[in-house]
Protein backbone atom coordinates (compact mmCIF):
# COMPACT_ATOMS: atom_id res chain seq x y z
CA UNK A 1 0.00 0.00 0.00
CA UNK A 2 2.60 2.91 1.17
CA UNK A 3 4.38 1.61 -2.06
CA UNK A 4 1.18 2.31 -4.86
CA UNK A 5 0.93 5.94 -2.31
CA UNK A 6 4.18 7.00 -3.52
CA UNK A 7 3.84 5.43 -7.30
CA UNK A 8 0.69 8.26 -6.88
CA UNK A 9 2.64 10.65 -4.89
CA UNK A 10 5.02 10.60 -7.80
CA UNK A 11 2.84 10.49 -10.14
CA UNK A 12 0.71 13.35 -9.08
CA UNK A 13 4.28 15.53 -8.59
CA UNK A 14 5.14 14.43 -12.43
CA UNK A 15 2.18 15.50 -14.04
CA UNK A 16 1.96 18.63 -11.67
CA UNK A 17 5.84 19.28 -13.43
CA UNK A 18 4.35 18.53 -16.80
CA UNK A 19 1.60 20.89 -16.67
CA UNK A 20 3.22 23.66 -15.05
CA UNK A 21 5.94 22.98 -17.82
CA UNK A 22 3.06 23.41 -20.35
CA UNK A 23 1.51 26.58 -19.28
CA UNK A 24 5.37 28.29 -19.43
CA UNK A 25 5.40 27.07 -22.80
CA UNK A 26 2.17 28.46 -23.94
CA UNK A 27 2.76 31.63 -22.52
CA UNK A 28 6.19 32.15 -23.89
CA UNK A 29 5.06 30.69 -27.75
CA UNK A 30 1.98 33.30 -26.80
CA UNK A 31 4.44 36.09 -26.33
CA UNK A 32 6.64 34.84 -29.17
CA UNK A 33 3.48 35.49 -31.43
CA UNK A 34 2.76 38.66 -30.52
CA UNK A 35 6.06 39.69 -30.94
CA UNK A 36 6.00 38.60 -34.21
CA UNK A 37 2.71 39.96 -35.03
CA UNK A 38 3.73 43.46 -33.67
CA UNK A 39 6.92 42.77 -36.49
CA UNK A 40 4.82 41.94 -39.27
CA UNK A 41 2.64 44.70 -38.34
CA UNK A 42 5.67 47.41 -38.95
CA UNK A 43 7.52 45.73 -40.99
CA UNK A 44 5.35 43.61 -43.50
CA UNK A 45 4.95 46.20 -46.26
CA UNK A 46 6.75 49.09 -47.99
CA UNK A 47 3.81 49.88 -49.35
CA UNK A 48 1.15 51.84 -47.69
CA UNK A 49 -2.22 50.32 -48.14
CA UNK A 50 -5.98 50.44 -46.85
CA UNK A 51 -8.49 47.91 -46.39
CA UNK A 52 -12.40 49.19 -47.13
CA UNK A 53 -15.16 47.49 -45.42
CA UNK A 54 -18.82 48.91 -45.54
CA UNK A 55 -19.61 52.31 -46.91
CA UNK A 56 -18.76 55.24 -44.87
CA UNK A 57 -16.55 53.59 -42.46
CA UNK A 58 -12.95 54.18 -41.54
CA UNK A 59 -10.75 51.36 -43.55
CA UNK A 60 -8.26 49.70 -42.01
CA UNK A 61 -4.97 50.21 -42.94
CA UNK A 62 -2.00 47.54 -43.09
CA UNK A 63 0.03 49.42 -39.90
CA UNK A 64 -2.47 50.42 -37.11
CA UNK A 65 -2.97 54.04 -36.30
CA UNK A 66 -1.31 53.23 -33.06
CA UNK A 67 1.86 51.75 -34.48
CA UNK A 68 1.90 54.65 -36.79
CA UNK A 69 1.83 57.16 -34.23
CA UNK A 70 4.75 55.93 -32.01
CA UNK A 71 6.54 57.61 -35.24
CA UNK A 72 4.63 61.10 -35.64
CA UNK A 73 2.79 59.76 -38.21
CA UNK A 74 -0.92 59.66 -39.14
CA UNK A 75 -3.20 58.40 -41.88
CA UNK A 76 -6.86 59.28 -40.64
CA UNK A 77 -8.26 61.42 -38.06
CA UNK A 78 -10.76 61.37 -34.75
CA UNK A 79 -12.83 58.76 -35.57
CA UNK A 80 -15.63 60.36 -34.03
CA UNK A 81 -15.75 63.59 -35.62
CA UNK A 82 -17.24 64.43 -38.74
CA UNK A 83 -13.64 66.82 -39.77
CA UNK A 84 -12.21 65.77 -42.64
CA UNK A 85 -8.62 66.59 -43.96
CA UNK A 86 -8.54 67.67 -48.32
CA UNK A 87 -4.66 66.84 -49.92
CA UNK A 88 -3.60 66.86 -52.99
CA UNK A 89 0.07 65.46 -54.19
CA UNK A 90 2.00 67.15 -57.14
CA UNK A 91 4.89 66.33 -58.85
CA UNK A 92 4.86 68.89 -61.68
CA UNK A 93 2.15 71.53 -62.68
CA UNK A 94 -0.54 70.26 -65.20
CA UNK A 95 -3.12 73.12 -65.54
CA UNK A 96 -5.58 72.52 -63.03
CA UNK A 97 -4.31 73.82 -59.86
CA UNK A 98 -5.78 77.39 -60.48
CA UNK A 99 -9.07 75.67 -60.70
CA UNK A 100 -8.93 73.61 -58.02
CA UNK A 101 -7.67 76.64 -55.50
CA UNK A 102 -10.37 79.06 -57.24
CA UNK A 103 -13.15 76.34 -55.19
CA UNK A 104 -11.42 76.01 -52.60
CA UNK A 105 -11.31 79.99 -51.80
CA UNK A 106 -15.00 79.60 -52.65
CA UNK A 107 -15.97 77.63 -50.14
CA UNK A 108 -13.45 78.50 -47.64
CA UNK A 109 -11.96 75.25 -47.15
CA UNK A 110 -8.10 74.63 -46.01
CA UNK A 111 -6.19 71.99 -47.76
CA UNK A 112 -2.54 70.49 -48.03
CA UNK A 113 -0.33 70.73 -51.10
CA UNK A 114 2.31 67.87 -50.93
CA UNK A 115 5.07 69.36 -53.60
CA UNK A 116 8.26 67.79 -55.19
CA UNK A 117 10.99 70.00 -55.55
CA UNK A 118 9.92 70.11 -59.70
CA UNK A 119 6.83 71.62 -58.81
CA UNK A 120 7.76 74.76 -56.55
CA UNK A 121 10.89 75.19 -59.25
CA UNK A 122 8.34 75.29 -62.26
CA UNK A 123 5.21 76.94 -60.51
CA UNK A 124 6.65 78.97 -58.03
CA UNK A 125 3.34 81.88 -58.61
CA UNK A 126 0.98 78.95 -57.68
CA UNK A 127 2.78 78.11 -54.29
CA UNK A 128 2.68 81.71 -53.73
CA UNK A 129 -0.75 82.00 -53.74
CA UNK A 130 -1.05 78.54 -52.29
CA UNK A 131 0.10 80.07 -49.21
CA UNK A 132 -1.45 83.63 -49.09
CA UNK A 133 -4.83 81.80 -49.28
CA UNK A 134 -4.31 80.43 -46.30
CA UNK A 135 -2.83 76.32 -47.72
CA UNK A 136 -0.11 74.02 -46.24
CA UNK A 137 2.47 73.45 -48.62
CA UNK A 138 4.28 70.35 -46.85
CA UNK A 139 7.07 68.45 -48.52
CA UNK A 140 7.01 65.78 -51.06
CA UNK A 141 10.67 65.35 -51.48
CA UNK A 142 13.00 66.76 -54.01
CA UNK A 143 13.20 63.82 -56.19
CA UNK A 144 10.45 61.84 -55.65
CA UNK A 145 12.69 58.41 -54.82
CA UNK A 146 10.64 55.18 -52.96
CA UNK A 147 11.47 56.15 -49.50
CA UNK A 148 11.74 52.39 -48.41
CA UNK A 149 15.38 52.83 -49.31
CA UNK A 150 16.26 55.36 -47.53
CA UNK A 151 17.38 54.20 -44.15
CA UNK A 152 19.62 57.16 -42.75
CA UNK A 153 18.62 60.12 -41.16
CA UNK A 154 20.95 62.46 -43.62
CA UNK A 155 19.60 60.36 -46.74
CA UNK A 156 16.04 61.78 -45.85
CA UNK A 157 17.57 64.89 -44.83
CA UNK A 158 18.67 65.13 -48.13
CA UNK A 159 15.49 64.77 -50.10
CA UNK A 160 13.41 66.88 -47.20
CA UNK A 161 15.99 70.40 -46.84
CA UNK A 162 15.83 70.92 -50.22
CA UNK A 163 12.73 71.56 -50.44
CA UNK A 164 12.16 73.19 -47.41
CA UNK A 165 14.68 76.12 -48.33
CA UNK A 166 12.77 76.80 -52.05
CA UNK A 167 9.71 77.52 -49.99
CA UNK A 168 11.49 79.65 -47.67
CA UNK A 169 13.22 81.29 -51.15
CA UNK A 170 9.89 82.07 -52.82
CA UNK A 171 7.46 82.76 -50.05
CA UNK A 172 9.82 84.34 -47.14
CA UNK A 173 8.38 81.77 -44.80
CA UNK A 174 9.09 78.79 -43.43
CA UNK A 175 7.47 75.11 -44.88
CA UNK A 176 6.00 73.42 -42.24
CA UNK A 177 7.47 70.18 -40.94
CA UNK A 178 4.74 67.37 -42.48
CA UNK A 179 6.16 65.05 -44.91
CA UNK A 180 4.70 62.37 -47.32
CA UNK A 181 5.74 59.64 -48.81
CA UNK A 182 6.14 59.06 -52.54
CA UNK A 183 3.91 56.76 -53.53
CA UNK A 184 3.20 55.80 -50.03
CA UNK A 185 6.44 53.48 -49.81
CA UNK A 186 8.09 53.96 -46.66
CA UNK A 187 10.00 51.73 -43.81
CA UNK A 188 9.82 51.89 -40.06
CA UNK A 189 13.50 53.58 -40.33
CA UNK A 190 11.72 56.07 -42.32
CA UNK A 191 9.28 57.15 -40.13
CA UNK A 192 11.53 56.77 -37.03
CA UNK A 193 14.02 59.55 -39.30
CA UNK A 194 11.53 61.42 -40.20
CA UNK A 195 10.64 62.37 -36.21
CA UNK A 196 14.22 62.59 -35.69
CA UNK A 197 14.30 65.42 -37.89
CA UNK A 198 11.09 66.78 -36.17
CA UNK A 199 8.41 66.21 -39.24
CA UNK A 200 4.90 64.77 -38.87
CA UNK A 201 4.05 61.95 -41.82
CA UNK A 202 0.78 61.51 -42.88
CA UNK A 203 -0.58 58.98 -45.29
CA UNK A 204 -3.89 58.82 -46.58
CA UNK A 205 -7.43 56.82 -45.40
CA UNK A 206 -9.02 57.99 -48.87
CA UNK A 207 -7.52 58.18 -52.29
CA UNK A 208 -8.99 56.79 -56.09
CA UNK A 209 -7.36 55.95 -59.50
CA UNK A 210 -6.90 59.74 -60.36
CA UNK A 211 -3.17 59.76 -61.22
CA UNK A 212 -3.34 58.41 -64.63
CA UNK A 213 -3.64 62.17 -67.48
CA UNK A 214 -4.48 59.31 -69.97
CA UNK A 215 -7.16 57.48 -68.17
CA UNK A 216 -8.71 59.84 -66.27
CA UNK A 217 -11.87 58.26 -64.12
CA UNK A 218 -15.03 59.12 -65.14
CA UNK A 219 -16.47 62.65 -63.25
CA UNK A 220 -19.94 61.11 -62.24
CA UNK A 221 -18.42 57.35 -61.23
CA UNK A 222 -15.51 59.26 -59.17
CA UNK A 223 -18.26 61.25 -57.16
CA UNK A 224 -20.53 58.44 -56.34
CA UNK A 225 -16.95 56.35 -55.28
CA UNK A 226 -16.03 59.45 -53.16
CA UNK A 227 -18.94 59.71 -51.71
CA UNK A 228 -19.83 56.17 -50.41
CA UNK A 229 -16.11 55.97 -49.41
CA UNK A 230 -15.94 59.56 -47.10
CA UNK A 231 -15.93 58.74 -43.75
CA UNK A 232 -15.24 60.35 -40.39
CA UNK A 233 -11.39 61.42 -39.77
CA UNK A 234 -10.88 61.07 -43.70
CA UNK A 235 -7.31 62.48 -44.81
CA UNK A 236 -8.31 62.55 -48.38
CA UNK A 237 -5.71 62.25 -51.16
CA UNK A 238 -6.30 63.78 -54.45
CA UNK A 239 -4.04 65.03 -57.52
CA UNK A 240 -3.69 68.11 -58.32
CA UNK A 241 -2.54 66.99 -62.51
CA UNK A 242 -6.38 65.30 -62.68
CA UNK A 243 -8.81 67.08 -64.96
CA UNK A 244 -11.42 64.90 -63.39
CA UNK A 245 -10.68 66.18 -59.53
CA UNK A 246 -10.39 69.92 -61.26
CA UNK A 247 -14.52 68.86 -62.49
CA UNK A 248 -15.57 67.44 -59.41
CA UNK A 249 -13.93 69.17 -56.89
CA UNK A 250 -16.90 71.77 -56.57
CA UNK A 251 -19.79 68.76 -56.35
CA UNK A 252 -17.36 67.09 -53.98
CA UNK A 253 -17.43 69.61 -51.21
CA UNK A 254 -20.64 70.53 -51.94
CA UNK A 255 -21.56 67.10 -51.28
CA UNK A 256 -19.78 66.97 -48.44
CA UNK A 257 -20.56 69.78 -46.53
CA UNK A 258 -24.31 68.80 -46.63
CA UNK A 259 -23.57 65.48 -45.27
CA UNK A 260 -22.26 67.69 -42.29
CA UNK A 261 -18.49 67.10 -42.66
CA UNK A 262 -16.69 69.95 -42.01
CA UNK A 263 -12.65 70.49 -43.15
CA UNK A 264 -9.42 70.73 -40.75
CA UNK A 265 -5.78 71.42 -41.40
CA UNK A 266 -3.30 68.66 -41.03
CA UNK A 267 -2.18 71.44 -38.55
CA UNK A 268 -4.25 68.96 -35.96
CA UNK A 269 -2.01 66.65 -36.54
CA UNK A 270 1.45 68.39 -35.59
CA UNK A 271 2.19 67.99 -31.79
CA UNK A 272 -0.44 65.76 -30.51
Amino acid sequence: MKITERILRSLEKNWQTVALTAVCICLILAMIAAGQAQTVEAFATSDWGLSFGIPNAAPQGNVSAERLKEYDAYYIGDPESKTVYLTFDAGYENGYTPQILDVLKKHQVPAAFFLVKHYLESAPELVKRMAEEGHIVANHTASHPDMSRISSTEALQAELTPVEELYREITGQEMKKIYRPPQGKFSEENLKNAKELGYTTVFWSLAYADWNNKKQPNPQASIQKLNTRIHNGAVILLHSTSATNAEILDTLITDWKAQGYQFGTLDDFVNQ
